[in-house]
């Protein structure tokens, strides 16, 4: 078992893995994407809140152990959003790098007070590992790039355990018939009445044509997406990291042309995660410095 955990921990993180240009920049640019997008589900939670509620519906998560109710007067909750975006500034900036623990508590705060009214997005889910994985950093690594290889390798961990945690559940609801074509076939029907309900008309795409028309497409897509999950453990170790995350995102947009739900936040950041970036930021540089651009293996083993 240590040996399998020393491996693991290898495949996430090694920290004495050299860093390249490529490679800084690409967790900066995951590290703004989890900042903006941390303070876009506040401001959008907190103007809801202010808006459309008075008390709390439905204590969940830290909620049955204190009263949130606090959040929604006074425009409290929209006061909460200005702080995160103030203090997710101060953190990116390194003006106060401890910042970032008081944006996971506030986006936290935040997140409960919204949940606890209605379902929400499931990408905030992953916006919120990554900004723990952000805060923690502060609190055991004083290295940069030791905080760098600790934030990627932390998405990466529970992002697989996430999604093969969701195939396992689905799994164990419903068991092997779980991919079964008619079931996405009244799935696209309740999407239907959603969609018409908005609209007023709903035009089915070609992949929801043939999915109406034969069920068996809809099987085919199923089995897809569960296998994508079930197997999503896999991006844990780097030769397989960028075809798997890909794969998953290939599921998420198999969600979105068949039943028209697009979840944005989390497919962002899977491409962000799930493409070879630091080689194609160090491509990129080499050609602005040399006038050519070839990927090395060095380049590779980067990453």
């Amino acid at each position: 078992m240590q040996r399998i955990a020393d491996t693991l921990s290898h495949e996430l993180f090694a920290f004495d893995r050299p860093e390249t240009r490529g490679h800084r920049w690409h967790v900066h640019l995951v590290e703004l994407f989890l900042v903006v997008y941390a303070a876009w589900f506040c401001w959008d939670w907190g103007f809801y809140i202010q808006r459309n509620i008075t008390e709390v519906l439905l204590p969940l998560g830290i909620a049955q152990y204190i009263d949130i109710s606090f959040l929604f007067d006074h425009h409290l909750a929209v006061a909460n959003a200005a702080l995160v975006t103030l203090f997710g500034a101060l953190g990116f900036f390194r003006v106060w790098r401890p910042a970032y623990a008081i944006v996971f508590a506030l986006f936290h705060l935040q997140y409960t007070a919204r949940y606890s009214l209605g379902e929400i997005s499931h990408g905030s889910n992953l916006v919120g590992m990554g900004m723990l994985a952000l805060a923690l950093t502060v609190l055991f690594f004083s290295e940069e790039s030791h905080r760098r290889r600790f934030t990627m390798g932390f998405l990466y961990f529970f992002i697989g355990l996430g999604y093969t945690s969701a195939a396992v559940c689905k799994l164990v609801a419903t068991g092997i018939t779980w991919p079964h074509g008619q079931h996405l076939l009244l799935w696209i029907a309740e999407r239907k009445v959603d969609v018409l309900s908005k609209f007023g008309a709903f035009d089915p795409n070609l992949l929801q044509e043939m999915i109406l028309a034969n069920y068996h497409w809809g099987t085919a897509v199923l089995v897809f997406g569960l296998v994508a999950e079930g197997v999503s453990f896999l991006m844990w170790w780097r030769r397989y990291r960028y075809y798997i995350v890909m794969l998953v995102v290939s599921m998420h947009f198999g969600i979105l042309f068949t039943m028209n739900i697009f979840f944005a936040a989390s497919t962002y950041l899977l491409i962000l995660l799930g493409l070879p970036w630091p080689i194609i930021i160090n491509a990129a540089y080499e050609w602005a410095e040399t006038g050519s651009a070839s990927p090395s293996g060095k380049l590779r083993r980067a990453t």
